[in-house]
């Protein structure tokens, strides 16, 4: 486990950030802050004394130290806000609730520090109640605030949630109620955004910079970064911090950053991993709140380094510091307002719409040095390193609203927060593209990437379906995520899949189709009128299908005219014109003409060109035609490139999509039914397994359980032949391996099945794991899927979809999406399937209910949601009839993590963050 996961769950709390930018430690209250409250206490004015107490209080009791130093929920729940570590932390605000005797509400109260009021803290404070409440089943709050509290009002009537109020005496008696979280959800949503935008703009954007460790010698990492600062021409001042010397670079050198004149907005820190944590004191001292630590020697850097940032991260904390690093390259913006360059690199591309967020500072130096020689400008970058604070999240909230920043770009080798991370790429790329590059896909690539960062390794499957939910194109290459970069940078997004073809060689022209058609595109036959078009000047020799083929003789004009005449068609979506160099024509004059036909048409449509020459030539001929979009060598890179678009554009376009819950769905009673079994945990009777899927709105064929041969029969003929039978197991999982099912269709076939299921468990010396067998009518019209969730531990429930019965684990076409599922969900799950087709009609078989599929993956995300004592479920198979008669489960496996208690217990909070004592 990361270290930043080790402090998140199970150290001293959580870190929050206040709408300024600012940083905030929350944790438990524990009992040993009786001090700590006390002197909060005396530093509160008297109004504020008055307006929390709603008297004149002047003294705290040893029963109210007792009182609010106490957390033992569900009776009291109470954190506190605090600053400063060890010794010197200060409890600045704290929150608390106490249920009332009816267990569904609570009473909440609030108290903040006069000096940082107004900073939302409140606010942040609730939050945590409101989580802590929700785990706890309780369902209202009730507050009494005084008419004249007017920010307590306001933080209540700003936070979501649906409020009565009924003012008494100068005394609003206040009910919130916490079932319907939506409105508040969004609004959390929106505050957290602000926050953290606030603390990266403070980073990106300073008017005044103190670089720590800036050297005289230009050829190391504190000389070469001063210099860049100096000589990229920052708008702002920068000062050098050495000890040693009077001057850097000719700039006046302070001993320390506490001798630096006025304040300092941005510290960047280059100097030993031993220096770094006396640096971080003096940065506090000097009300420095934003920090870029360059130091290496930290969590890259073994148990010792481990330790050292722990330690490191717990300083920054204490102090309300937003940081970057440590272990990185450093920070950019190339805003000409700004102009900051506060990295090591010896190169700095042109000012542009791209910004990048790396997690290897290696690895950036060689983002920007490709960006420069690619001429690709770039917004801003950020090498986060060890991101011990500021991460993805951070950047992705900021660079939504920055108005340089058209396309993100991340190189990513482990997450931080992957469920923030999805809801805040699912809402940016609905406006900015999100290129990914994220390092581990391969068992050797993940175990570096560990060592690499000291993060927590994470399934490459959950990766793959959080991007896919979240519309985040993920590439494979670095080279691959330029090309993407660079299109979506300067090209519009395709309207649609249909691809025209330009080119005056046929096996470019194949390869290229074939290429499009395995990425998802199609090329397809050109329309009569544009085909007569484009016989009026074409010879005889060309072809006018598509691709278009206007042989190796075919000067600038032919392409001039055919791209022009593809640019009218309606029916084309996207074109990519192909250039192979003969002797009878120059590639300038023919890459001339392209880009005036592009430059001088205003339709919507992307045009892609690739120049099968030299990349040498290429970038020649870019350069003086002053064009701005580099042509690609192969056609392939430039189908991918093209499908990365198009991809995007589906999911940019479609439907955002919502959690759905069925009005026929009543948690508490299916918890009732299910109760009933007395199972303390394992795996669930597939009866009861089927039931409680039934409860969720997922009904299953005919099931009856016979502990007998004549039962059997019984059943059977009540059922109606033929009829499916299985061995009755909760720990033989894969019953047809070991011939444990068989069809019947008479009475005798029914005996012998039985006694054959006997038998042959008796020969495997696991006859007493048979309790009994299952019978089921056979079902023949319907295709067999496979439902099912397992946990990952770091994504939280995975659901899967794909082929069923006992193919799925040799073909494994299958797809995944990360629990919950929106109803937009189901649909690209099963757009992933290459076995789609075999659902839809298909040489006279009827197709199958899609329909009610794609609701049945809806249901079953609810039934996750609901009963998080379910560690793994599956269906398999369910069985999709024909079109409008819905689905039905055959077999079903739910494993449990525990008792499932008969009452309504609190959903999945994977975003609660425990507070520790």
């Amino acid at each position: 486990m990361s270290v930043e996961k080790k402090l998140t769950l199970e150290s001293d709390g959580i870190e929050v950030i206040l709408r300024n930018g600012q940083s905030l430690r929350i944790r438990l209250v524990r009992p040993d802050d009786k001090k700590r409250m006390e002197e909060l206490f005396n530093r509160l004015s008297p109004r504020s004394r008055y307006l929390r107490f709603q008297y004149s209080k002047d003294h705290m009791t040893e029963e109210d130290l007792r009182h609010f130093t106490e957390s033992a929920p569900p009776r009291r729940y109470a954190c506190v806000a605090t600053t400063g570590e060890g010794e010197k932390e200060r409890i600045v605000a704290v929150g608390s609730w106490d249920a009332l005797p009816d267990g569904k509400g609570a009473e909440i109260a609030f108290t903040v520090e006069d000096n940082i009021q107004l900073r939302g803290i409140g606010t942040l404070l609730l939050e945590q109640l409101v989580k802590a409440a929700t785990a706890y089943n309780i369902t209202r709050f009730e507050a009494r605030v005084l008419d004249e509290n007017t920010r307590m009002l306001e933080v209540f009537d700003e936070s979501g949630f649906r409020i009565e109020k009924q003012l008494s005496d100068g005394v609003y008696e206040i009910v919130i109620d916490l079932k319907d979280q939506e409105e508040y959800s969004k609004r959390q949503a929106y505050r957290e955004h602000v926050a953290r935008s606030a603390g990266v703009r403070k980073i990106l954007c300073p008017k005044r910079v103190a670089v720590i460790g800036a050297s005289r010698d230009p050829r190391s990492v504190g000389g070469a970064l001063f210099r860049n600062m100096i000589d990229e021409g920052f708008n702002g001042v920068v000062f050098p911090v050495n000890p040693k010397t009077d001057s850097v670079a000719g700039v006046l050198s302070y001993p320390t950053v506490l001798d630096i004149p006025g304040d300092i907005d941005l510290a960047v820190v280059v100097v030993p991993a031993s220096s770094v944590m006396e640096t971080v004191d003096q940065c506090a001292q000097k009300g420095i709140g934003s920090l870029v630590i360059i130091s290496s020697g930290f969590g890259e850097a073994g148990e010792v380094g481990k330790s050292l940032e722990k330690a490191l991260m717990e300083k920054v904390l204490s102090y309300g510091m937003r940081v970057v690093g440590p272990n990185c390259l450093g920070i950019m913006n190339n805003d000409p307002e700004v102009k900051l360059n506060a990295t090591f690199s010896p190169v700095t591309p042109p000012f542009g719409n791209l910004s990048i967020g790396t997690q290897s500072g290696a690895l950036g130096l060689a983002l920007l040095d490709n960006a420069r020689s690619l001429n690709l400008g770039i917004a801003n970058f950020v090498s986060f390193g060890n991101r011990i604070d500021i991460s993805n999240d951070d950047l992705l909230e900021y660079w939504e609203d920055d108005k340089n920043t058209g396309v993100i770009v991340l190189y990513m080798e482990s997450f931080g927060n992957p469920r923030k991370f999805g809801r805040s790429a699912r809402r940016i790329s609905y406006r900015k593209p999100i290129i990914a590059v994220k390092a581990g896909r391969s068992k050797a690539g993940a175990q570096a990437a560990t060592s690499h960062t000291g993060a927590l390794a994470v399934s490459d499957v959950a990766v793959d379906a959080l991007f896919k939910q979240s519309g985040v194109i993920r590439v494979d290459t670095i080279q691959e995520m330029f090309y993407a970069a660079e299109f979506l940078a300067h090209q519009p997004l395709p309207k649609g899949p249909r691809v025209g073809i330009i080119t005056n060689a046929g096996g470019p022209g194949v390869l290229a189709a074939d290429a499009c058609v395995g990425a998802g595109l199609k090329v397809e036959p050109l329309s009569e009128p544009t085909r007569k078009r484009l016989r009026e000047f074409l010879p005889a020799s060309a072809s006018v299908e598509n691709p278009i083929d206007m042989i190796a003789t075919a000067p600038p004009e032919n392409y001039r005219e055919t791209l022009s005449i593809l640019l009218d068609d309606p029916d084309i979506d996207s074109i990519i014109v192909i250039y192979i160099p003969p002797f009878v024509t120059r590639p300038e004059d023919v890459f001339k003409a392209v880009n005036e036909v592009i430059s001088g048409y205003s339709v919507d449509k992307p045009v892609v060109t690739c120049f099968m020459m030299s990349e040498t030539l290429l970038s020649d001929m870019r350069k003086d035609s002053g064009y701005s979009i580099r042509p690609f060598v192969f056609p392939e890179e430039a189908v991918r490139a093209l499908s990365h678009a198009y991809n995007y554009a589906l999911f940019r376009f479609g439907a955002e999509g919502r959690v759905v819950r069925f009005k026929d769905i009543d948690p508490e009673k299916a918890r009732k039914v299910v109760g009933q079994w007395g199972l303390e945990g394992g795996w669930m009777p597939p009866e009861a397994a089927l039931r409680l899927l039934s409860e969720y709105g997922i009904p299953s064929v005919e099931t009856k359980t016979a502990y007998s041969a004549d039962e059997a029969v019984e059943i059977a003929r009540r059922i109606g032949f033929p009829v499916v039978m299985k061995i009755r197991s909760r720990t033989i999982i894969h019953k047809s391996d070991i011939g444990g099912v068989a069809f019947a269709k008479d009475e005798g076939e029914v005996k012998k099945a039985y006694s054959g299921f006997l038998e042959r468990l008796g020969s495997l010396g696991r006859i007493n794991e048979m309790e009994g067998v299952i019978l089921q009518p056979l079902i023949q019209e319907a295709r067999e899927l496979i439902v099912g969730m397992s946990p990952d531990p770091v994504f939280g429930p995975l659901v899967m979809l794909g082929l069923g019965g006992i193919q799925v684990e040799l073909l494994k076409d299958v797809a995944f999406s990360i629990h919950p599922l929106r109803n937009t969900d189901p649909g690209r799950m099963l757009s992933q399937l290459k076995t789609l087709p075999l659902l839809k009609e298909w040489r006279g078989r009827p197709a199958s209910d899609i329909g009610a599929l794609e609701e049945t993956l809806l249901r079953f995300s609810c039934l996750i949601e609901d009963f998080p004592e379910i560690e793994q479920m599956e269906i398999n198979p369910l069985l999709a009839l024909n079109a409008g008669k819905g689905c039905l489960s055959v077999d079903a496996r739910i494993y449990l993590s525990k008792k499932i208690s008969d009452g309504a217990v609190s959903p999945r909070l994977y975003d609660f963050l425990k507070l520790p004592q």
